[in-house]
C-alpha cells in the first residue's frame, strides 16, 4: 500500500512584519537583511490566538476544498515546535474545533524537520493498512518564542500553517517514496529555547535571562544546513538512481535564501526547480515546506508523476530528505 498526498492547502496570517517594520525596533536594515536572509517581510499572528488557531483553519481549508467531512479522518499529526501549551497536546484542540470525532493525533517536535518527519509517520500508519485518511499540519507562531531585541533571531522568523492529506493508493509509482532522516544532538545548543521545559522550568530568574526565545549560533548552523541539507537531498536522488533532471521540484525548507541556493547548486538544479517563498514569508519553521509546496500546487509548477524532492536542517541538529511523485 503506497502513501499518497491527496490534498494540501495553508492558512497565513493577516498581518506582515517588513523589514522596514524591523527597522524601527531593532538595530537593521532592509539591505542587511535582504542581502544575508533573502526575507523581505513575514506574517505574525495575533497574540491572543496560538499554533492551534493556525492549524486550525490550514485544516478546515483543505476539508472544504476536498469537501471532505471532519469524521473521516483516523488521525491528526501536528508538526510544531511552539505549541500551545505544554499541556495538553496541540492535535487535540485542532481536533476538537474540527469536530473530527473520530480520530487521533498527537505532536511532533523536530525542530525546523518537524514536518518532513510527521509526514513519514504518517506514510507508515498509511502503508501498514491500519489508518485510510491521516491529516499532517505543520503550524508554528514563532513571533511567541522571539526576542525582538536580537537582530539575529527576530529577522528571520514567522508565522503560518499548511496541512496535507495521506490517503493509501494502490499504484506504488506515485506517492511517497523514500526518506532519509538523521538527527545529532552534538549540535544542540546551537539553535535552541533553553527555557520551559523540565530542566529550566519558568521563574522570575528564566524570564529576566530570556531564556524562553530561540538563541540561535547563526554562522555555525549556516554551515551545518549547507552541508546537512546539500548532502541528504544528493543522497535521496543517488540511492534511488535519479539526477536533478528528472526531479521537477526541489521544495527545501525555507531557513535562509543562500542555503537554498547552495542547496540546488550542490544537486545541480536550475533555480526555476527550486521552490522559494522566504522572501514572503521567513522561516516558518514547521509549516515551511507544506506552505512552499501549496503554493507550488496552486500556481501550478508541479503536477500527477512529478518527482519532488523535500528537504530540511533544524534545532537537534535535525536534517533529512523525502522523494516522492505527485499525485493531485
Amino acid at each position: 500500500m503506497q502513501a499518497i498526498i491527496s490534498g494540501i492547502d495553508h492558512y497565513l496570517p493577516e498581518q506582515r512584519l517588513t523589514n522596514e517594520d524591523l527597522e524601527k525596533m531593532v538595530n537593521t536594515s532592509d539591505e542587511w537583511i535582504t542581502t544575508r536572509t533573502g526575507i523581505k517581510e513575514r506574517r505574525i499572528l495575533d497574540k491572543d490566538k496560538g499554533s492551534s488557531f493556525m492549524a486550525y483553519h490550514a485544516a478546515k481549508n483543505l476539508l472544504e476544498s476536498k469537501n471532505m467531512d471532519p469524521d473521516e479522518l483516523d488521525l491528526i499529526i501536528i508538526a510544531t515546535v511552539t505549541p500551545d501549551m505544554p499541556v495538553p497536546i496541540t492535535a487535540a484542540f485542532v481536533q476538537h474545533l474540527l469536530g473530527a470525532k473520530k480520530c487521533w493525533g498527537f505532536d511532533i517536535n523536530a525542530g525546523c524537520c518537524s514536518f518532513i518527519f510527521s509526514l513519514i509517520s504518517a506514510c507508515k500508519f498509511i502503508e501498514s493498512g491500519s489508518h485510510k485518511k491521516v491529516m499532517v499540519i505543520g503550524s508554528d507562531k514563532m513571533s511567541s518564542i522571539m526576542n525582538y531585541e536580537d537582530r539575529n533571531t527576530c529577522i528571520i522568523f514567522g508565522d503560518a500553517a499548511a496541512a496535507v492529506l495521506l490517503e493509501p493508493s494502490e499504484d506504488e509509482n506515485l506517492g511517497i517514496l523514500d526518506y532519509i532522516h538523521h538527527i545529532d544532538g552534538s549540535g544542540a545548543n546551537n539553535i535552541i529555547v533553553p527555557g520551559g521545559g523540565s530542566l529550566y522550568p519558568a521563574t522570575h530568574e528564566t524570564v529576566d535571562k530570556k531564556i524562553h526565545f530561540v538563541h540561535q549560533e547563526g554562522r555555525i548552523v549556516y554551515k551545518s544546513a549547507v552541508r546537512g541539507m546539500g548532502n541528504v537531498t544528493t543522497e535521496i536522488l543517488e540511492k534511488n538512481n535519479l539526477t536533478a533532471d528528472d526531479v521537477t521540484l526541489l521544495v527545501p525548507h525555507q531557513a535562509n535564501k543562500r542555503i537554498i541556493d547552495a542547496t540546488a547548486k550542490r544537486v545541480g538544479l536550475d533555480p526555476d526547480k527550486v521552490a522559494i517563498n522566504i522572501d514572503k514569508y521567513g522561516n516558518t519553521t514547521s509549516a515551511s515546506i507544506p506552505l512552499a509546496m501549496s503554493e507550488a500546487y496552486i500556481d501550478k509548477r508541479i503536477k500527477k508523476g512529478d518527482y519532488i524532492v523535500l528537504s530540511a536542517f533544524g534545532a537537534g541538529y535535525t536534517w533529512g530528505s523525502i522523494l516522492l511523485r505527485w499525485a493531485l
